[in-house]
């Protein structure tokens, strides 16, 4: 008989059927590691931080969603014993990643190892990021027995730099040896979802299987048609951060892109977080809306009246994140 679909999370693996409402990019704590092993002051009590986490995931739960899909890796503080205490203490599963955060230049660990080194000994060195997230999805995650679902990479405004494609191409590697789906953090604005495509597809990868996150950062629906066309997913990620775009603007192109029959090549999130050390004390009280639970206050009702079915919206929370975490073994 054949088995039932899982999904591994940090208390185990689930059945992806029980996956339910699922928001695709949520962050549990953002951190710049070095700094708070330095300065512990500001980070303060740990207790106190949990609590708070494992506060904001019950009201999160409490709206009805099942599952958050947290891209925390190397470069924003990946640290999974801490999320182990608050999985253990929530109604909700978590699902990690592993990868590597960048928008310019490798980590300085990785300058002289793999690749770095192909000219000096005249041969193709093999890039150690590969086995290292291998080792996470496969293994599990520093001793702790919490394997990685899917795979991170980023690309900004900078572009393809050197460093980027270097990660980039790790994570394809790895997704072609063990399956697991990728998310790609991208700069719409500047159109690098194109660039995404461009190494993707030299690495043999199914665009079926990324994720292009913060597709809803920007309002050119032509320009995401063409990505979703492409067979790419589009994380329509960050509502509720509304700096230098607007609640209508994120939404209404969520409602175009539905209008124009791309629900199935969507998936929705906040970009959100119970702590992100970037901001420094009072920031986030510009950003009001930036909250776990503000796309089922806010944004669903305001989809429903534009005319986004409730069809189309089971697809995009529960329907599209499931299909994610199925095709696995496609190489």
């Amino acid at each position: 008989m054949p088995t039932e679909p899982t999904v591994q999370t940090v208390t185990g693996p689930l059945p992806t059927a029980e996956l339910g409402q699922t928001l695709m990019h949520e962050h549990v704590f953002v951190l710049n590691a070095d700094v708070q092993q330095n300065y512990p002051e500001e980070w303060g009590s740990e207790d106190d931080r949990v609590a708070d986490a494992v506060e904001k995931l019950t009201k999160l739960a409490s709206v009805g969603v099942r599952t958050i899909v947290d891209p925390t890796v190397i470069g924003l503080g990946r640290y999974i014993p801490r999320i182990q205490r608050i999985a253990e203490q929530v109604d909700l599963a978590i699902v990690v990643a592993t990868g590597c955060y960048t928008y310019d230049d490798v980590p300085f660990f990785f300058h002289y190892r793999g690749p770095a080194l192909n000219a000096a000994v005249g041969a193709e060195v093999p890039d150690p990021m590969v086995d290292m997230f291998v080792g996470d999805i496969e293994n599990g995650i520093a001793g702790t027995g919490v394997r990685a679902a899917f795979l991170k990479c980023a690309i900004d405004h900078q572009g393809l730099t050197p460093g980027v494609e270097r990660v980039m191409r790790a994570v394809a590697k790895a997704h072609r040896a063990t399956g697991a789906p990728i998310t790609v953090h991208t700069h719409p604005t500047s159109q690098q979802g194109l660039a995404v495509k461009k190494v993707l597809d030299d690495e043999g990868v199914d665009p079926r299987r990324v994720v292009l996150g913060h597709s809803g950062d920007t309002t050119d629906v032509d320009h995401l048609s063409e990505l979703a066309e492409a067979g790419f997913i589009l994380g329509m990620d960050r509502f509720g951060i509304n700096l230098e775009t607007t609640f209508e603007a994120r939404a209404d192109t969520l409602v175009e892109m539905c209008r124009r029959g791309y629900a199935e090549q969507m998936v929705l999130s906040q970009d959100a977080s119970c702590y992100i050390d970037w901001l420094a004390p009072g920031v986030m009280d510009l950003l009001p809306q930036w909250r776990y639970t503000h796309i089922h206050e806010e944004v669903l009702p305001y989809l429903r009246d534009h005319g986004v079915t409730d069809d189309q919206i089971e697809t995009m929370l529960v329907t599209n994140p499931r299909r994610y975490f199925e095709n696995v073994g496609t190489y």
